[in-house]
């Protein structure tokens, strides 16, 4: 018999509570993870925003508590040579490499592999625009041709709308760029000192919407079904004379945030297990997904998961088999002008559509004007008007949160007032929004690095907006 000493049940629960409170069984796993957040973003920052050092330390890493070292060095290696970063090792915890592949960014490697693996790490080529970008007329390249301004806008106001966005009350708050067309036209365009028209920054989970979009083209096809078991291969594998119970989850459960899974990407673990593990870590995206049970019924919890998306992206996968990594550019990105996007993966080619897809302000304008033009791009139907309806619908267990999200879009909470009801938004973390207000034929993009508190209010933006609009009549 094993005897830890003798103690009334009372006070061996409050020892148990004590020691789950001040021990933390993942602090290794948030030690990688705090490296491979770092690795991700200082070789991403370098080697696809083409930013300096100084920058990145300055901006893209203001996201995190305590980066290792600085501008100055430390206990990190950059690589120009193999465009890769080392961050750790040592008193710093498992050290951590991203290496830049063409065509998909930055690749996070295990912990395992050597340099001499980077060669092996997918990489993509993608089609060149028929003609440059420069020399092509927005939007479907980033030729602006000068125009006058509807008579209706306020010039005055719309520049109060942009200073808001960029003056804000807190360094925390740091807005990159603020893009907003009407009907069409590129009216506004506004970038912080050191970014420019070309800069590629994450789009974090504005991404989500993205790959639900590509998506909702397979279903239009008839390749995806929306309410059809998934074909996906759960793991572990149960026996086969046992039914998996996960078999009942589907597409529109998926894209609704509400698997029924068991949650791994909140309750305080976003940097300790789940996603973060394939985001940062190296693990497989496709596997970490696939691998969690069901707690609850499909559809009865909304719970934000990046695993949810990146589920109805492994079903993607299946769906299309050797056209996978070509389908999304030729079929969508390419045909709208989206020629400065990259769609990342992980070490194993799995597209990270919930959030790691770096691209610029523009190329987001272009995908905010498709969803404002109903998903018809030069007389060409590429997103059904039928998926954007079910895109912008609430989904059902999203009631307890004011009905603010479709089908990864957000919406405008039945709390907000001044702000059409009709209106979306995409959203990612450091305040990447990408807002369409149809009522006003409206797009607005806003970029940012926000950290800390953040806070940053998309449905404030929209009505700072909207107030150079007062003479324009909603449809709603």
């Amino acid at each position: 018999m094993l005897l830890c000493g003798v103690q009334s049940a009372s006070v061996q629960s409050q020892s148990l509570a004590t020691e789950r409170a001040e021990f933390d069984y993942f602090s290794a796993n948030r030690g990688m993870i705090r490296n491979g957040v770092q690795a991700v973003l200082m070789c991403n920052g370098l080697f696809t925003s083409n930013r300096t050092l100084a920058q990145v330390f300055e901006q893209e890493l203001a996201y995190l508590n305590n980066p290792v070292g600085g501008v100055k060095g430390g206990n990190y290696k950059v690589r120009n040579e193999t465009q890769s970063v080392s961050v750790g090792g040592g008193k710093d915890g498992t050290k951590i490499t991203a290496a830049f592949r063409e065509g998909v960014g930055c690749v996070v490697m295990a912990p395992n592999q050597s340099l001499e693996d980077i060669e092996r790490l997918p990489r993509l080529s993608l089609a060149e625009p028929d003609r440059p970008m420069s020399e092509t007329p927005w939007p479907q390249g980033d030729k602006i041709i000068e125009e006058t301004l509807d008579s209706q806008i306020d010039v005055e106001l719309l520049q109060s709308a942009s200073d808001w966005a960029f003056d804000r009350p807190t360094p925390e708050q740091d807005t990159l760029s603020l893009l907003v067309v009407h009907k069409g036209k590129l009216i506004h365009e506004r970038y912080a000192q050191g970014i420019t028209v070309q800069t590629k920054t994450r789009t974090w989970s504005t991404a989500k919407s993205i790959a639900a979009s590509l998506i909702g083209m397979l279903v239009e096809t008839g390749k995806l079904a929306l309410d059809q078991p998934l074909d996906i291969e759960w793991l572990p594998k149960l026996l086969a004379d046992k039914k998996d119970p996960r078999d009942k989850i589907t597409l529109r459960n998926l894209l609704h945030m509400s698997s029924g899974l068991y949650p791994v990407d909140s309750f305080g673990m976003e940097y300790a297990t789940g996603s973060g593990l394939s985001y940062w870590a190296g693990a497989s995206s496709s596997v970490g997904a696939r691998r969690r049970g069901m707690v609850r019924d499909p559809g009865a919890f909304w719970d934000y998961e990046n695993y949810d998306t990146l589920l109805a992206v492994h079903a993607m996968r299946n769906a299309l088999g050797d056209d996978y990594h070509q389908f999304g550019y030729r079929e969508l990105l390419h045909k709208i002008g989206m020629h400065n996007t990259l769609m990342s993966v992980d070490r194993f080619g799995d597209f990270i559509l919930s959030s790691q897809v770096y691209t610029n302000a523009r190329d987001l304008a272009r995908f905010g004007l498709l969803y404002q033009q109903a998903g018809r791009w030069r007389g060409e139907q590429l997103i059904s008007p039928d998926w954007i309806e079910f895109s912008t619908t609430p989904a059902p267990a999203s009631a307890v949160r004011n009905h603010d999200y479709g089908a990864q879009w957000w919406l405008v909470p039945d709390n907000i007032i001044g702000v059409p009801k009709t209106a979306y938004s995409t959203a990612g973390n450091r305040g990447q929004f990408v807002i369409v207000v149809p009522s006003h034929d409206l797009v607005i993009v806003r970029r940012g690095l926000d950290y800390g508190k953040q806070g940053f209010s998309r449905w404030d933006l929209t009505r700072e907006v909207l107030k150079a609009f007062p003479n324009i009549q909603s449809t709603e």
